[in-house]
């Protein structure tokens, strides 16, 4: 692998390289195996889930109503404007090769 002079500096004082510029061998202690986790019961975890979805801030139907409809509008107006490049593209290609 080609380095230059200041990669060499850098990984020697970080301790990756010998003083001559070889690359140190170092082996990774094997990882201890870790401990199996305790499965919960179906029961147990329908109970947490249950908990946890009455923690969440529900939006109102109203605010639904109105995230829904900004939504819609917001697809149209991209849409549209979408599909005016794309006419738009498409004739002055046409344009350009039919002259």
């Amino acid at each position: 692998m080609a380095m230059n002079r200041e990669q060499k500096r850098m990984l020697q004082k970080q301790g990756a390289l010998d003083a001559d510029g070889s690359p140190k061998a170092t082996r990774r202690p094997p990882s201890a195996p870790r401990p199996k986790d305790q499965r919960t019961k179906p029961r147990q975890f329908v109970r947490e889930v249950r908990a946890e979805m009455r923690k969440v801030n529900w939006p109102s139907r109203v605010e639904t109503t109105n995230y829904s409809i900004i939504v819609l509008i917001t697809i149209v107006v991209l849409t549209a404007l979408i599909a005016g490049a794309d006419f738009g593209l498409a004739r002055a290609v046409l344009w350009v090769y039919d002259a």
